[in-house]
């Protein structure tokens, strides 16, 4: 079984444990790496984002934790760069700013405005917020409301630089196919229209295992039909838990490593020493 996860959140974003606890965790476990990706900051107050003021203390427990602990794991330092355009920084500024491993990146709140009040969160525990935004951004219109997500996530493969793009059909979670089913031709084209984009500029596609283990989708991101297409395509792949707590580290990678192969796929990719490489999955 895979045996590192690089999307970690901990108490620096909206994670429940300490740094030390997970790694000492990932330890227990036997992993060879853990790799943290707290939510980068937003230039405005929200309760899951790591504050701006907290990213120097970030990023130096996180180097503190990769020297202490080099004999035992690998240790790197990310962030979940989240977009909304023409409010969220610039991915490759904060890379450079903070020296990091590399970046995830990911669409959690859909709209132009750096106001919070103005955005269609579409992540989250209550699926009550998705549905209040659905109507009051997009007028219940479902086919409007998720181009909008996807056209947003399009425009941040094209225009950000980040290595790993997280749950990129996450749009599905709270839908529990109440508003539309993925085997809509509307619907899959638009996924495909980002998995080509993601295709085309060599990003690594998440497989996430949160949404299962968490009980807010019981599927994984994205599902085993995208899985298939793009290892048809050749897109590298890599398994993450989005732990939110040491206890989440590597939970259900057994099932994701079998939706791999059952899509066709023979390895995962791993981060070492600046690089992405090809681990094969057993």
């Amino acid at each position: 079984m895979q045996n590192f996860n690089l999307h970690t959140h901990s108490i620096y974003s909206d994670g429940k444990s300490q740094p030390r606890e997970i790694v000492e965790e990932a330890i227990r476990q036997g992993f060879s790496a853990i790799g943290f990706s707290e939510h980068s900051p937003l230039p405005f107050d929200n309760t899951f984002s790591v504050k701006d003021y907290d990213m120097p203390k970030y990023v130096a427990e996180i180097a503190q934790l990769k020297e202490e602990f080099k004999d035992k794991i690998e240790v790197y330092c990310a962030l979940e760069a989240d977009y909304v355009p023409n409010t969220s920084e610039t991915f490759s500024v904060t890379q450079e700013k903070y020296h990091l491993d590399y970046l995830i990146g990911g669409v959690h709140l859909v709209g132009q405005s750096a106001n919070p009040d103005e955005l269609w969160f579409i992540d989250g525990p209550k699926w009550e917020i998705y549905d209040e935004g659905l109507q009051k951004f997009f007028d219940g219109d479902i086919r409007r409301g998720v181009r909008r997500f996807f056209e947003q996530s399009n425009e941040m493969i094209e225009n950000e630089h980040f290595d790993v793009i997280a749950h990129f059909d996450k749009i599905k979670m709270h839908n529990r196919d109440r508003y539309f089913h993925e085997d809509e031709t509307w619907y899959r084209k638009l996924a495909m229209e980002t998995l080509d984009l993601i295709r085309e500029k060599g990003l690594v596609m998440e497989i996430n295992t949160r949404g299962i283990y968490k009980k807010r989708y019981n599927g994984f991101y994205p599902s085993p039909w995208l899985m298939k297409e793009a290892c048809a395509m050749g897109v590298p792949a890599i398994i993450s838990a989005d732990a939110h707590h040491f206890s989440e580290i590597s939970l259900e990678f057994e099932a994701a490593e079998q939706a791999l192969k059952q899509a066709g796929y023979r390895s995962v990719v791993r981060y070492k020493d600046g690089r992405w490489l090809e681990k094969e999955i057993l």
